[in-house]
Formats: structure tokens, C-alpha cells, sequence
């Protein structure tokens, strides 16, 4: 029959060509996109819960700093108590001996500033002994203070020490913030940490204005990255009426406005510069109004405080006399690690290459810490460049995995644990945790180092 076809004289290329296609397979066609956007969906679902976890270690970071802050203070207050014994006289509470450790020196005229705002005259050749002198003091942390007083039970003395606390756990969220956005969510994890524990960050437990300061600048710098003009300017505004060296913030202001300007032409960028000085500017023009004097506050920083500049001079005089005679003096002692923990923090900016606006602002408060004649580096004040923390967490050698697949066989498991990056950081950690409680005890000592 004609018909009638030889399935064996067919070759191989007739038999495919001539076989309808296969049928899709319902379940196995969608299956390539579900892959897919599971994957999409599992990446960020990692990162965040990475985040979520190095936010964790930050906290309880900050938890422990805060302790060994507290066991400096118990000393402070135990030993006046003993003195108090020794000499007969009544011994105050546990609470009223670490609340006057924790509200002393700059506390002290915060506090003054909440009860009894800014003088109404500033007395000729005035000192640092007369009340109005509290005028050389910037006005958004006893102002939060007398707000939050007004709504909480407990006085402003708990007022104060409350939002501090409060203060500082955000700032640590925020430094943990602007790490992950430039870096990665494990190296936010060892700057929050480092941020917590490093000495000068006693100033979180104590009536100072830094906790509010860093919040102000931190959020100032998040914004500049995410190029949000209008709201940094704001921060910025805010910081720069917060701290003297809140001036740096313009600086970071500056500097991203010109790189926005040049790149991308985009002129709004200019908005946050004109923003940024306007806190200073307002309370300068506040305090002279107030005082009825020009130029207020300068002469009051100059005569009571003697404010006088040095450029590095004092710095150096302080260093080479400690070189000299080391245990003479625990001020000079502090301006040599100081200087010791910036030169490391500068190397470690300088190798990561942190952005510029982050850079302009560390290196202005590092040179307001420098400039002054009286008062130079200290850890409070290297505190405040806190985006050099973030630059230490990333250069710091991170272990990693060396006994995993395609390790040397003769690398045990757990042997990572013992390697110098893992214990040079774990070094580093407990170094800054000894320190934070000795000089928690160091100001409540002597009120303050100057």
C-alpha cells in the first residue's frame, strides 16, 4: 500500500522533524520565574535579618558599656562613702553619690541652664565660679531636658540622665546605620560595638551634650548620603545648636553640596549649607539679646573659661611631658592615648576611603579639639569624630572560615577563634571596656580632666 510508511527507512532528522512538540508541562513551565524570585525574595531576606542581628550585638554592646560606666561611678561613690565614715560626717545614698558622679562638671551647668535658663547679664571679668557663666553652654540639650522633665516623674537630674541613656542607644543605631550603607551589615556590627565601648563614650551616661549632638550628626550624614537637602539641613541646624564643634557638620554640608553640584548639577544640594549654621547663628543672637551684650558668648568662653588657642601647642607641650614623666599627670596621659587612638582611627579612614563628607566633618572636630589652649585631646572629644569608628571596624582584619571547604586539613575546626584578628579585636574590646570604667572614675574623681 502506498500508504503505508517503513518506520525503519526513516532517518533520524524525518522522525524528530515530524513528531508534534511536547506538550508544556504546566508545572514545570512557571518554575524557572519561582526560582528566580525566590532568590530575589531570600536575598534581602538575609541582609535584613544580618541587620537585624548586628543591631542586637550593638545593643547589648552598649547594654555592657553602660555597666562598666555604672561600676566606675559604684567606686567614685564607694570611696566617698568611706571618707564619710572615716571623718564622722553623714554618708549620702548609694543614688545620690553615682547621680553626682554622672551630673558633674558640664553636667552640673546643663542643669543649671534647665532650672534657671540663660543670665540676664553676664558680670564684668566673670569666672567659671559665678553661675552666668552658663551661658557658655549651647541650648538643645537642657532644653530637651526641661521638655522631657515637664512630662516624666523623677525631676530633671533623672530627666537628663534618662534621655542620655535613651540618647545613646539611638546614636549607637545610627552609627550601625551609616556603616551598613557604605559598607556591609558585619562591619555596622563592629562599629557599633567599638562606638559603645570606647572610652570617651562615658559621656552617654553623664548630663553632657554629646549623646544629642551625635543623633543630630549622624542623621545629618544619612541624609547627605541619601541626598535628602532639605531634612539635613535641618539636622545639620540642629547639631550646630547643640555643641561648639557642631560646626563640623557644615563642613560635611559643604563638601556633599559641592560633589552633588559637580556631578549630578543638582543646586538644591546648596540648601543644606545655608540650613546648617543657623542653629549657632540663632543661639549667638539669642544669648546676646537675653545677656543685652554683643558677643556674649565669646567673652564669656574667653574669661571664664580662658578659651585662648594653642593651634596643636598644648598637645604637643602635653604629649613630650608625658614622654618625660609619665605618671605625673593623668591629663597628659589622656592627650597621648587620644592622640594615639586618632592616629589609628586617621590610618584606617585613610585605607577605607570613607566618603568625603564624612571625612570633612572628622577632621573639623578634630582640629576644634586641637585648636583650644586649655582643654585638648580627649576621649570625649575623639568620641564625637564617630565616623572614624566605622572606618576602624572596616579595616580591622576580620577572621573568616580559614577551617572550612578547601582549608589546609591541618586547620582544625575552632582554630579561627585563635587567630590574631579574632583575639586582636576581642584585645581591643576589652582594653576600651577597662578603660570606660576607669575614666568614668577619673571624672567623678576630679570632676572633670582638663
Amino acid at each position: 500500500m502506498t500508504d503505508t510508511v517503513d518506520e525503519s527507512t526513516m532517518d533520524d532528522d524525518t522522525s524528530v522533524e515530524s513528531l508534534p512538540p511536547p506538550a508544556p508541562d504546566d508545572e514545570a513551565t512557571p518554575s524557572t520565574p519561582h526560582a528566580s524570585s525566590d532568590v530575589e525574595e531570600t536575598v534581602p531576606d538575609i541582609e535584613e535579618l544580618r541587620w537585624r542581628r548586628a543591631v542586637m550585638v550593638g545593643l547589648i554592646a552598649y547594654v555592657v558599656s553602660r555597666l562598666c560606666v555604672l561600676g566606675g561611678a559604684i567606686v567614685r561613690a564607694s570611696q566617698v562613702t568611706i571618707d564619710a565614715r572615716q571623718d564622722g560626717e553623714a554618708e549620702e545614698s548609694a543614688i545620690s553619690l553615682i547621680t553626682g558622679v554622672f551630673t558633674s562638671w558640664d553636667g552640673r551647668w546643663y542643669l543649671e541652664l534647665v532650672r534657671n535658663g540663660y543670665p540676664d547679664s553676664i558680670p564684668a571679668d566673670i569666672t567659671y565660679e559665678q553661675t552666668e557663666a552658663r551661658a557658655a553652654f549651647f541650648p538643645m540639650y537642657p532644653g530637651a531636658v526641661r521638655v522631657l522633665d515637664s512630662v516624666l516623674p523623677g525631676g530633671d537630674t533623672a530627666a537628663a540622665l534618662f534621655l542620655n541613656f535613651v540618647l545613646g542607644a539611638v546614636a549607637v543605631v545610627l552609627v550601625g546605620l551609616l556603616a551598613r550603607r557604605v559598607f556591609s551589615a558585619s562591619v555596622a556590627a563592629r562599629a557599633m560595638v567599638l562606638f559603645a565601648v570606647f572610652p570617651g563614650s562615658f559621656v552617654l551616661s553623664f548630663a553632657y551634650s554629646e549623646a544629642l549632638f551625635i543623633v543630630f550628626a549622624a542623621s545629618c550624614l544619612l541624609l547627605l548620603y541619601d541626598e535628602q537637602w532639605l531634612l539635613a539641613g535641618l539636622a545639620a541646624a540642629l547639631a550646630t545648636a547643640t555643641r561648639p564643634n557642631g560646626v563640623a557638620i557644615v563642613f560635611a554640608c559643604l563638601v556633599a553640596a559641592a560633589i552633588a553640584v559637580k556631578t549630578k548639577r543638582q543646586w538644591s544640594s546648596l540648601l543644606s549649607v545655608l540650613l546648617a549654621p543657623l542653629g549657632f547663628i540663632g543661639f549667638q543672637l539669642y544669648v546676646d539679646d537675653v545677656a543685652g551684650e554683643r558677643g556674649a558668648w565669646f567673652r564669656v568662653q574667653t574669661e571664664a573659661w580662658s578659651e585662648g588657642t594653642s593651634f596643636g601647642a598644648t598637645a604637643v607641650e602635653n604629649t613630650f611631658s608625658f614622654i618625660t614623666s609619665p605618671f605625673d599627670s593623668t591629663a597628659d596621659a589622656l592627650t597621648v592615648l587620644s592622640l594615639g587612638a586618632l592616629a589609628l582611627m586617621a590610618f584606617a579612614a585613610w585605607k577605607k576611603r570613607l566618603p568625603l563628607p564624612w571625612v570633612a566633618f572628622s577632621a573639623v572636630v578634630v582640629a576644634l579639639m586641637l585648636i583650644p589652649e586649655t582643654v585638648t585631646a580627649r576621649p570625649r572629644f575623639v568620641f564625637t569624630a564617630f565616623p572614624l569608628f566605622i572606618a576602624v571596624a572596616a579595616w580591622w582584619p576580620q577572621p573568616g572560615g580559614r577551617a572550612g571547604i578547601g582549608a589546609d586539613p591541618e586547620v582544625e575546626p575552632g582554630d579561627d577563634a585563635l587567630s590574631w584578628e579574632h583575639q586582636s579585636w576581642n584585645f581591643v574590646l576589652i582594653v576600651c571596656g577597662a578603660g570606660l570604667g576607669i575614666l568614668t572614675n577619673l571624672y567623678g574623681v576630679f570632676g572633670a580632666i582638663p
